[in-house]
């Protein structure tokens, strides 16, 4: 019944230069541990979103010897990552220390890729001089992945003092009027920072893919 259920793609990284991910929200055990095991089995790195620390001890220990988890981004990595660049040309810059997951998401799938990363941490507009300190660092990056929540002033902020492409990242955190990463949402989609590139809410991902296909034009 499994095999029913499971199409993998196993020529999207040779089609579009970015591997299938595996989006674990929804699926059975029995599903992810399938999925894993077809990706061993052709030898095909794999990279897992949203594994819960739950999900993944439910997972039986074979499958879980062979996963490198990473329980703050609740990611998964099968196999081996491609060696990076020794110069970081991404940077992932988080506006609060709540918002690391989302970040971490997006380090994990770049490192997936082979791209080498910097992360910022901790510099949201409440002390705007964080930001302005990193200016002249974040200026040599070709992209630059804003993860911020709360009133997502962050995301037009750097895209205002940088030339490199801008992918706004949307969380949920923050109090009511936040509501749940909405209102970070319409301030990346409304930024009068020219070019800002908006993905879903949490998607650090779906940021770092927005990077990786970015730099894949550049080369």
């Amino acid at each position: 019944m499994v095999d029913q259920e499971v199409k993998f793609d196993f020529g999207r990284r040779a089609r579009i230069g970015l591997a299938e991910a595996v989006l674990c929200d929804g699926k059975s055990v029995t599903q992810i541990e399938h999925i894993v095991s077809l990706s061993e089995r052709r030898r095909n790195a794999l990279l897992l979103t949203r594994l819960t620390p739950a999900a993944f001890a439910a997972l039986d220990e074979r499958c879980r010897r062979v996963l490198d988890y990473d329980p703050v981004s609740h990611t998964a990595i099968l196999g081996e990552c491609p060696a990076p660049a020794a110069l970081s040309r991404v940077a992932v810059v988080s506006a609060g220390t709540s918002d690391v997951p989302v970040a971490r998401e997006a380090m994990r799938t770049l490192a997936f890729h082979g791209e080498l990363a910097d992360e910022i941490h901790d510099v949201g507009v409440a002390g705007l001089w964080r930001i302005m300190e990193r200016h002249e660092q974040l200026t040599s990056y070709r992209a630059v992945i804003v993860v911020a929540g709360m009133d997502g002033a962050l995301f037009s902020v750097v895209g205002g003092l940088v030339g490199g492409v801008v992918i706004a990242v949307p969380t949920a955190t923050g109090y009511g009027a936040a509501h749940g990463g909405t209102t970070a949402l319409h301030a990346a989609l409304a930024s009068c920072a020219p070019g800002v590139v908006v993905v879903n809410v949490g998607n650090g991902y779906g940021g770092a893919c927005a990077a990786l296909r970015v730099l894949g034009a550049a080369r």
